[in-house]
């Protein structure tokens, strides 16, 4: 765990705050590339993950930016509410579930809210390549834009298109012409809400481009209709032991509670980080993190909001 201090708080738009985090001791942080969160240790019990949006150069500060959204379990709240300028934080040191491919001879970036987050990361890694890239930025009104002031002074400022949902029809997104023709080295990358991620992912998938080059991140889980779930075992090859996982419980919360080590950040099926490989069974995939491709293998599934269609999964823990 790192300690920092919040050395700026600042409202970059309606609902949105940034918070410049800095070593508390005033050293270098560690490295990070674009597209990379940090888990944030809000409160007591309380971590949230949460994407870098600044050069990824700088080591002297992370930047994060923060939607208040109404709906989220109280990390965004506590953030906007009790975490004040001069605080000290504690977070997780950076990891990338969501990098950029530099095999790619294009980059299509499409952020939708606070989507932005990471796809500036992004831009910003971009530019300083030379790389051949280019940035639409999808919001509700200008009063929601965060970071939009920023974009315009940036050195990739003419790669960056506005497209703003208030505004004129002949400035909002045409998801289907730009994404029409799926070049070889082309590589769209997709971050924002879920309505908003699921146009631009059916836009690229009509148009015929490969999962391969198709890379998004989502904040949030859909939600998952739990009235039919039920109870199913899970076996650990390493020892051969059998837990039962009750229709109420996940299996991470299961394992965890058995003091069975797995790596979890999100709990929401959306990160990641707690991928762990299936040996025998059919899991029942939950998750928004992996592709259809993936699921379809049934070799892996996500512990924390996954389940089986199966009686039992042998687990490869």
């Amino acid at each position: 765990m790192l300690q920092v201090r919040v050395t700026q708080k600042i409202q970059e738009a309606e609902g949105i705050c940034s918070f410049e985090l800095c070593a508390a001791d005033g050293s270098e942080l560690p490295p990070f590339e674009a597209g990379a969160h940090i888990d944030v240790h809000v409160s007591a019990g309380l971590t949230r993950q949460y994407s870098l949006c600044n050069h990824p150069q700088e080591r002297h500060r992370y930047l994060i930016g923060v939607l208040n959204d109404p709906s989220s379990r109280g990390g965004s709240r506590a953030m906007h509410e009790q975490v004040v300028q001069g605080q000290l934080l504690e977070i997780s040191s950076p990891r990338n579930l969501f990098a950029l491919d530099h095999q790619g001879t294009r980059h299509l970036l499409f952020a939708g809210g606070i989507g932005i987050t990471p796809i500036l990361a992004m831009a910003y890694e971009l530019s300083q390549q030379g790389a051949d890239f280019e940035l639409h930025y999808c919001f509700r009104s200008a009063e929601r834009a965060a970071f939009v002031e920023q974009l315009r002074h940036s050195p990739f400022a003419a790669r960056v298109y506005l497209h703003d949902d208030s505004g004129a029809p002949e400035q909002k997104l045409d998801a289907a012409s730009l994404l029409a023709i799926p070049g070889s080295g082309a590589h769209l990358y997709v971050c924002g809400p879920g309505g908003f991620m699921g146009h631009i992912l059916d836009s690229a998938e009509k148009a015929g481009w490969p999962q391969i080059q198709v890379h998004r991140e989502f904040f949030a889980a859909t939600p998952v209709e739990h009235g039919a779930d039920a109870p199913f075992e899970v076996e650990l090859a390493s020892t051969g032991q059998v837990f039962q996982i009750p229709a109420d419980r996940s299996v991470y919360e299961v394992l965890d509670e058995a003091g069975v080590a797995i790596e979890t950040s999100c709990e929401q099926g959306i990160c990641g980080s707690c991928v762990t490989r299936v040996l025998q069974g059919v899991p029942d995939h939950r998750d928004q993190y992996m592709t259809p491709a993936e699921h379809a293998c049934n070799d892996q599934f996500t512990p924390c909001c996954s389940r089986a269609k199966s009686p039992r999964l042998v687990l490869d823990l």
